[in-house]
């Protein structure tokens, strides 16, 4: 994947979605013989040539202006997370920075201090792949306890979200709207993308995601980009039954390439309880916790009102 021709595919993938209804344009139905907007009216809604449109969607015009680039997202109709992927793909081919296997992650002691204090939250810190970095005792019960608890502090053996999501049987039942979840999780991974284009990682990564899951290929040509802020879950749990809790995701200062994740339930909900419950029941462990069985989550269950 090379960043100029990234930079080409997410304009021509963008431009291909767009209907002439959806900027004020004309629409002459079945006499239109491409997808979406032609370059000639893209280029005339961002106001510059039809020629210097097309060198800069073929990957020919890595000098184009910050307000070049502007006029072009405000034309697609992007919004501001789409506007700045936009500015990162032209700034990774102005660069032409070379691929390289990144540095090592590590997690700061004070991260890892704020995660033992949230002992009632489920929380994780994941890296700029979304490997999960750090978890503690709740996060890795609610999010992946058939995993080893230990296994993020291993860097060969981290837990990824996004291979977990599409390729791992456990987590996609974790989740009701599984379709949603992993929609967000694609858009996420196109910014780290778009931000880190010399992750050789990251690429391989990609790469592994898009030969072994027919559904990430297809949800990762959509060329969509969002960063995963804050969304509201339906989780199924093999141990305590449906949660409905919020995922926010907050940029951790001392590190801008790690981002802390919790999972909160409304206060005074059965969801609450819940949680409050699978605390109660990993709080003794000392190891990984073993995934639970249908038995013992079911008598679980029955054993208490939620």
């Amino acid at each position: 994947m090379r960043e100029r021709g990234r930079l080409g595919d997410f304009l021509h993938a963008r431009r291909s979605q767009l209907r002439p209804a959806d900027v004020g344009l004309k629409d002459y139905g079945d006499r239109r013989r491409v997808a979406g907007l032609r370059r000639e009216e893209l280029a005339l809604l961002a106001g510059v040539s039809a020629s210097y449109y097309t060198r800069l969607e073929q990957g020919q015009a890595a000098g184009a202006s910050p307000e070049i680039l502007d006029a072009v997202a405000r034309a697609l109709c992007l919004d501001e997370a789409e506007r700045r992927h936009l500015h990162d793909l032209a700034d990774a081919g102005r660069r032409r920075v070379p691929a390289r296997r990144p540095r090592p992650e590590h997690v700061g002691a004070e991260t890892l201090d704020m995660l033992h204090s949230l002992a009632a939250v489920p929380a994780m810190v994941t890296g700029r792949r979304a490997d999960i970095l750090a978890w503690n005792r709740l996060g890795h019960a609610l999010f992946a306890a058939h995993m080893d608890f230990d296994g993020p502090r291993r860097a060969a053996d981290r837990p990824n979200l996004a291979r977990m999501l599409f390729l791992d049987a456990h987590t996609r039942e974790l989740y009701a709207d599984w379709e949603g979840k992993a929609k967000g999780t694609v858009e996420n991974l196109r910014l780290l993308a778009g931000r880190y284009p010399d992750d050789t990682l990251l690429t391989s990564l990609i790469g592994e995601l898009t030969v072994r899951s027919e559904e990430f290929a297809a949800m990762w040509a959509g060329h969509r980009v969002q960063p995963c802020t804050v969304a509201r879950h339906e989780m199924h749990h093999p141990l305590v039954g449906t949660l409905n809790v919020t995922h926010q995701s907050l940029r951790l200062p001392q590190a801008e390439d790690q981002t802390l994740t919790l999972a909160t339930p409304e206060p005074g909900s059965p969801s609450e309880e819940a949680l409050a419950l699978l605390a109660q029941a990993t709080s003794g462990t000392s190891g990984p916790a073993a995934a639970p069985s249908s038995e013992e989550g079911r008598a679980v269950r029955e054993g208490h009102s939620l």
